[in-house]
């Protein structure tokens, strides 16, 4: 009887045993297939996999970059190169003429026939006939409210966004190139002293027409081309060591020989009234602001030095009716 039992025992024992391993494996097989349903969904909807910092169990994701990046960089817009101020001002579009409520005209004769018959309308006429750039700093050419005052303590009494200067026939006579030159940047540094906001502009000198001239008054003062072209080219020289703007008038006006064409003058040197007007044109469509020019700020102004005199006779005419 007590081997029955036994066996009876050892059978149940592995009755027990094998519902165990029946419990295990399907546990496991459960397992299995939960893990691969769970696994399969988070393939197709990633998000939904995503378990946060709390307290919550579950299979942790990656994180979801994909707001968090940084957005991407605008790049800057192009700056515009240094401007050239070896260079004459290039043309552009045409301003209208109140462009020039604020600016000053500072000249001779020359400047002052432009004032009057160009067709302007508006600006400041600080011309003098017979002027020239070394007597700028000293000749009392203006009277104003009854006082006499030089052209540059004139241009000093109110405030310019533009100066226009255009000096150098009345000096084309007396040879003295390097005191042209130097008296022309002292005029510059004395211009920026009592207008540091304005644009200045250099206008080279309009050629001349020697045969009207020569018929005119036999050119008594010696006036060429040849001498205005070096002229041109110490103005040129002029505004790019102090930075100003220059404007290319000659090459405006200029034939094929570089001569004032015949028409435009009835002197060889003052220009009739169509002609006045090309000029204002010309300024119309090249014009340069003041922030272009000078992007970091207006650079440091040297002190106004002293206007050397010329080197021979002062040739200005009273009435400045052949020379400017």
């Amino acid at each position: 009887m007590s081997g029955n039992y036994q066996g009876k025992r050892v059978a149940r024992s592995h009755k027990i045993a094998m519902i165990v391993i029946a419990a295990v494996v399907a546990a496991a097989a459960a397992a299995a297939i939960f893990f691969l349903k769970y696994y399969d969904g988070a393939e197709k909807n990633p998000d939904a996999a995503h378990v946060g910092s709390g307290s919550g169990g579950g299979i942790a994701s990656e994180p979801d970059v994909s707001t968090s990046q940084d957005p991407p960089e605008v790049p800057d817009e192009p700056k515009a190169p240094p401007y050239d101020f070896s260079q004459p001002v290039p043309q552009g579009e045409a301003v209208d003429n109140s462009y020039f409520d604020d600016a000053a005209f500072v000249g001779d004769s020359r400047t002052d026939g432009f004032m009057l018959y160009s067709g302007i309308g508006t600006g400041k006429n600080l011309t003098s006939n017979g002027l020239s750039i070394f007597k700028l700093a000293e000749k009392k050419a203006l009277t104003i409210g009854g006082k006499k005052y030089t052209l540059l303590e004139a241009l000093g009494l109110e405030s310019y966004g533009k100066v226009y200067l255009s000096l150098g026939i009345n000096e084309l006579g007396v040879h003295n190139d390097k005191g042209f030159y130097t008296s022309y940047c002292a005029a510059i540094d004395a211009i920026r002293a009592v207008q540091p906001n304005a644009v200045i502009y250099i206008q080279g000198l309009i050629p001349l027409n020697e045969k009207q001239i020569e018929e005119y008054n036999g050119n008594k003062y010696n006036l060429t081309n040849e001498h205005l072209r070096v002229y041109n080219d110490l103005m040129r020289k002029v505004a790019e060591e102090k930075q100003v703007a220059y404007l290319d008038l000659y090459g405006e006006f200029a034939d094929e020989n570089g001569s004032l064409p015949e028409g435009v003058s009835r002197d060889g040197v003052h220009l009739v009234k169509d002609a006045c007007k090309q000029w204002l044109d010309y300024l119309k469509t090249h014009t340069v602001e003041f922030d272009r020019l000078y992007p970091q700020g207006l650079p440091g102004a040297e002190e106004p030095g002293e206007a050397i005199e010329p080197a021979g006779p002062d040739t200005s005419t009273e009435d400045g009716s052949v020379q400017g």
